[in-house]
């Protein structure tokens, strides 16, 4: 048997585990057993590592690639059709988009207000999370999403079904990016079948898959040198989760106006139709970053690890918020005055120093370093994204017992090696750019 049939017969074995993993994953939350899902989540990571390493070097026939590509979407319908489960945020949604079909601002009302009683039912209301305290906390970007998923129906699966969508434009781009960048196709398979996607969009059904999309058509703009739509995708993409603003530096280039004016036009159009809310409008951004421990530094776990060392033991969040802010601004800087076609390592370095300085703990946080690392491979980037469902494992509430923070030094130590490594590697083999081959 030749090398070739052997990986192609090894990566459909691979598939099959991964579908069956898929289903035992949803019997495991019918079960509600969140430690058997997340053992079944991390086992699969590790069966999709060993794809990825198998369809790395040889890539795949276009038949091959319609196989992937299918069972990517096996994968999602099935986990589609499953109520959420890991979170309930999808509630929310739904209300948003509901509210915002009756024609009334969502960032003026917490769900329970009596100002909104005409439009509670058994199914959607009771289960929104904060329902008497917090407005929404999303940006008008994902507001929009949530009006356009709830037109057809205001249900869950709609809602999943419209995130998906955006999945789908997602890939297609990808697919145009690698080649574009006459990288293998192959590479899709780095996305397609990475679990925290199938979980956190199929699953969950996260507005993060609609961050997914934006960050990707910026970088295909990017590509073809579309600055307009560069700045509006990423301005878009930040208007659904924030973090994606750190991209901003990374994909610039120097002394050009149209990419920050289209940007900066996108947020004030988006904005217009909720300034009636007044001050209002950043919704219960505040609430959560004290409730996530975020101003206290107490959701940060470098912090959590830094204040252990007697110098630093009396020292308040401040500082660390300090150093993180002043790391991202050298990184920033540094992507500015980078090496001519490598705006992609900064872009990669920049979301992965985002998250891991500043990220609360929820694995579906880390997605949208995914399709990136399609593009900018890298074993530290795929490890911290397969490692983060760890953090299912953390309790909420008080954690006497420190698990946290050993979950955590789960996912960021192994992280922190294999940067160090790669590190290494690239001032040993002195390419410049590093992580990125056949760029140039």
């Amino acid at each position: 048997m030749n090398a070739n049939r052997w990986r192609m017969r090894a990566l459909t074995a691979i598939g099959a585990l991964l579908l069956a993993l898929t289903c035992a994953g949803l019997w495991r939350q019918h079960e509600y057993d969140t430690d058997g899902f997340t053992v079944l989540a991390l086992v699969q990571g590790a069966l999709y590592f060993a794809a990825v390493a198998l369809s790395w070097r040889g890539g795949l026939s276009q038949r091959a690639l319609l196989a992937v590509l299918a069972l990517a979407a096996v994968m999602r319908l099935a986990v589609l059709l499953a109520p959420p489960y890991l979170s309930d945020d999808i509630n929310r949604y739904v209300w948003d988009g509901r509210v915002e079909g009756a024609h009334i601002n969502p960032y003026r009302y917490v769900p329970a207000d009596p100002h909104l009683a005409p439009l509670r039912d058994e199914t959607i209301f009771p289960k929104i999370n904060r329902a008497d305290y917090a407005p929404t906390i999303y940006p008008p970007v994902a507001e929009y999403i949530f009006f356009l998923g709830t037109r057809v129906r205001e249900s869950l699966t709609a809602m999943k079904a419209t995130l998906l969508c955006f999945e789908l434009a997602a890939v297609w781009l990808l697919l145009r990016l690698l080649d574009d960048w006459r990288l293998p196709r192959a590479r899709i398979l780095i996305y397609a079948w990475h679990p925290l996607p199938l979980w956190e969009f199929a699953g969950s059904g996260h507005v993060d898959a609609a961050v997914v999309t934006f960050v990707v058509l910026a970088l295909w703009a990017r590509r073809r040198e579309t600055v307009w739509l560069t700045g509006s995708a990423l301005a878009a993409a930040a208007l659904v989760k924030f973090f994606p603003a750190v991209l901003f530096p990374a994909l610039y280039r120097r002394w050009d106006w149209k990419m920050p004016a289209a940007a900066a036009a996108i947020v004030i159009i988006a904005y217009l139709p909720f300034l009636g809310a007044g001050d209002a409008v950043l919704g219960f951004l505040p609430g959560y970053l004290q409730e996530e421990g975020l101003q206290s530094g107490s959701g940060y776990f470098l912090w959590n690890l830094l204040r252990n060392v007697p110098p630093l033991e009396h020292a308040g969040p401040a500082l660390y918020l300090a150093l993180a802010t002043a790391t991202l601004l050298a990184l920033a800087a540094r992507s500015l005055i980078r090496v001519q076609g490598s705006y992609l390592v900064a872009a990669m370095t920049m979301a992965v120093a985002t998250m891991v300085l500043l990220s609360p703990h929820y694995p579906w946080y880390f997605v949208w370093i995914v399709p990136l690392a399609c593009l900018t491979p890298r074993p530290s980037a795929l490890y911290l994204t397969l490692a983060c469902p760890l953090l299912y494992f953390v309790p909420g509430g008080p954690d006497p017992q420190g698990a946290r923070m050993a979950f955590e030094w789960a996912i960021y130590g192994p992280f922190a090696a294999l940067v160090a490594f790669e590190l290494w590697r690239q001032r040993t083999t002195r390419t410049g750019v590093g992580w990125i081959e056949g760029l140039e």
